[in-house]
């Protein structure tokens, strides 16, 4: 649905070019790397002639590169996290394959809050197991943990949460992450066997208002934590991401040995060696974060302006405003022909919204309000 949105937008801005066509569909993030990767590529350069400059390696990744990422994590799960713990991916997708390869068998559960990023879906159903989506509160979107406590049942075998969050923008507060952890460890006890707890971060470091992004490894015993550079280091093409599971976990050297071998059998092998050591020179370096929130500000008066109701996002660069007309693919399609892209809020499990995201210039973004205002007057018509 996202794709079939942004190939829209790319033969509009053959018709009407760039300037006028607001593309909102895909989280691409437009930022040019910082200059640490470019750095990078220059000394692989000069490392291209040698012998096995890009050969095999150990199929977790370059030692080196599996030290600094445990180091990095060690600083962001408020945890020694030992590099043996960690797997270096293709991306957080591929990282969330390879574990959901390890740990599912065909019938079990992956619990999500609803909304969620519309492929985790896909992510479970390539192994026979099932998404199980819950409703989150829909004033914040925060974790319906009530809700969540009802929908547990023996086959959930793991529940999969995004902070900060594609497509609401939401920061889970350690409060209710707290609750959520005590609720699962209960219901290890209740059905004897361990239930995962899995966080997809490749937005971390959109953390628009500094509030803090709690340390999973701190809450939860069966904690696995996922992440990328495509965002932070503006690297989305280039496929690079981690798995990292908790050292607490008494099962961990076990599980990390599983994830190995499924991220090798489903054919990803190892994470790309040129990512890899392009990350190794630029972890802890991201993009101008105030870049971001100056770009949420002005979607924030462009939404205000047309009359549309909106929570504000904490982090990430996606707004998951409400529809104005309850079948939001109608105002979606509304918008298309005022030559905005956006995508309907159905494919990521919640009716009733819209995703827009806002990784585009602020130019592009203050340009559209106009187009916005004439898809709400024709949509109220």
């Amino acid at each position: 649905m996202i794709r079939k949105m942004f190939e829209a937008g790319i033969e509009l801005k053959k018709k009407y070019g760039d300037d006028r066509v607001y593309d909102f569909s895909l989280g691409n993030p437009d930022l040019p790397p910082p200059p640490q990767i470019k750095q990078a590529l220059l000394k692989l350069a000069d490392r291209a002639d040698k012998p096995f400059a890009f050969g095999y390696m150990p199929n977790a990744g370059y030692p080196e590169m599996r030290e600094k990422q445990a180091a990095q994590l060690g600083i962001e799960q408020k945890t020694a996290v030992p590099a043996s713990n960690v797997v270096m991916t293709c991306g957080a997708a591929g990282g969330i394959n390879a574990l959901f390869r390890a740990v599912l068998s065909p019938g079990d559960e992956v619990m999500v809050p609803a909304p969620f990023f519309l492929e985790y879906r896909f992510y479970a159903e390539n192994f026979g197991a099932k998404l199980k989506p819950v409703p989150a509160d829909p004033a914040d979107f925060s974790l319906d943990l009530e809700a969540m406590e009802q929908a547990f049942s023996p086959a959930v075998r793991a529940v999969l949460i995004n902070s900060p969050h594609n497509p609401t923008g939401r920061i889970y507060t350690r409060k209710e992450l707290g609750e959520l952890a005590f609720l699962m460890s209960k219901m290890e006890r209740k059905y004897g066997r361990p239930i995962y707890l899995v966080a997809d971060e490749p937005y971390r470091f959109l953390n628009f208002d500094g509030v803090e992004i709690p340390s999973l490894f701190e809450l939860y015993e069966h904690s696995v934590v996922i992440g990328s550079y495509s965002k932070n280091l503006s690297l989305a093409g280039e496929r690079i991401g981690f798995v990292a599971v908790n050292p607490a976990m008494q099962e961990a050297a076990e599980l990390v040995a599983g994830v190995i071998l499924t991220n090798r059998i489903l054919g990803f092998v190892n994470a790309p060696a040129i990512a890899q050591l392009l990350v190794m020179e630029a972890i802890g370096a991201q993009a101008d974060l105030d870049v971001y929130r100056r770009r949420r500000a002005a979607m924030g008066k462009v939404l205000d302006a047309a009359g549309i109701r909106y929570f504000m996002p904490q982090g990430a660069f996606y707004f998951f405003p409400e529809s104005p007309v309850e079948n939001e693919s109608e105002f979606v399609a509304a918008l298309l022909k005022e030559r905005v892209l956006s995508v309907p809020g159905s494919g990521f499990g919640a009716k009733g919204y819209f995703r827009l995201a806002f990784c585009v210039s602020e130019r592009i973004i203050e340009n559209s309000a106009p187009s916005f205002l004439a898809a709400m007057e024709k949509i109220r018509r």
